[in-house]
């Protein structure tokens, strides 16, 4: 199983989790949302904050390659994941 390379955070209006990408010389934010991870990686409503990192961890590759997809459709700085992003085609 692959690793953050930095501590994933909650958010503070407990939104969504940031983690943090490096690609090359660049280091990208990136959040994915509370609400992306109850529907697509069985995230309960309400859960605690052990539960959201737990969640978030097992699901880290996935996260990670959707996440690295998105960067390179979209270069950015910041980016957020959503339910959609996890959408299969």
């Amino acid at each position: 199983m692959e690793k953050p390379e930095f501590e994933p955070q909650i958010l503070a209006n407990r939104q969504g989790v940031s983690f943090w990408l490096v690609r090359g010389n660049t280091t990208v934010e990136c959040i994915v949302t509370i609400a992306a991870l109850e529907a697509h990686f069985w995230l309960e409503q309400r859960a605690g904050d052990a539960r959201i990192l737990r969640i978030f961890r097992d699901g880290y590759s996935r996260i990670r390659t959707v996440a690295e997809r998105k960067l390179l459709a979209h270069p950015c700085t910041r980016l957020e994941l959503t339910p959609d992003d996890f959408e299969r085609s």
